[in-house]
């Protein structure tokens, strides 16, 4: 992701939330001091996800029923796994398996994400101006950690592109360059699932998230010749994201 094709939708998600700039790219710096002795360079993640099939876990109210899906097709077992914050919780609750990424700014269940940790994931850290606290108080509780920001770059910490867990996870699949992307519980409509954030102010506040999130997703479709395909059993339709089948996934992976 260049930063100067990204900032022009910093600046819109900005203007519509009145983000604080400076403030994101103070929680950046506090980030990147954090996690000096306890870091991981983005070739790690890349190890992971290069040229493999993986699935990026929304917190939908779908999430459920897709993942029992793909566990009864066996594609767990052929794809790496990146869940977006809460979904950590739907895949450690339902199918007993971390994933092998979490993209998160540390608002879901941390007791869950802590656990995930523990066996194995890899955590991806956002900063932002909202999140100081959490940052402060959870990083560091938590291990392989590697820190990313929606403003300025630092050490240790990058800007890949995305707003929300789920479509950061996808452009980090992306810039990673996975084989391909799938989205399980990636509704994107006016309900929100259980898994999602655990308390939310706003629920006309998460509603724009999730459009900004859908218009983020199409255009970065149109940015990528990675093949991209959406198994949420019924969310919205996000264009440049081929509807199928786990089964069919199963098949291609």
């Amino acid at each position: 992701m260049e930063l100067k094709d990204w900032y022009p939708w910093y600046n819109k998600i900005a203007s519509a939330f009145n983000f604080n700039s400076y403030e994101d790219q103070r929680a950046a710096d506090i980030l990147s001091e954090l996690i000096q002795n306890n870091y991981i360079e983005p070739c790690v993640i890349k190890s992971f996800i290069q040229n493999k099939p993986v699935l990026v876990f929304g917190a939908g109210p779908s999430l459920e029923e897709d993942v029992n899906r793909i566990e009864n097709v066996g594609l767990f077992d052929k794809s790496i796994t990146i869940a977006a914050d809460g979904a950590t919780s739907a895949l450690l609750e339902i199918v007993n398996k971390a994933p092998n990424i979490i993209v998160t700014d540390l608002d879901g269940r941390f007791e869950d994400l802590l656990s995930a940790n523990k066996k194995g994931s890899l955590m991806v850290v956002h900063a932002h101006g909202d999140n100081i606290p959490q940052i402060l108080n959870y990083v560091p509780k938590l291990t392989k950690i590697l820190g990313t920001t929606q403003v300025e770059p630092r050490p240790r910490v990058y800007n890949f592109g995305g707003f929300t867990d789920g479509d950061r996870a996808v452009f980090l699949a992306v810039e990673m360059g996975a084989k391909m992307i799938s989205l399980v519980g990636m509704d994107l409509g006016r309900i929100i699932g259980k898994y999602s954030k655990q308390y939310v102010k706003s629920k006309k506040r998460k509603l724009l998230k999730l459009k900004f999130c859908k218009k983020l997703l199409e255009w970065l479709a149109l940015r990528t010749k990675i093949n991209l395909y959406n198994l949420t059993s019924h969310g919205e339709r996000i264009n440049g994201f081929k509807e199928v089948t786990p089964e069919y996934i199963a098949k291609i992976s």
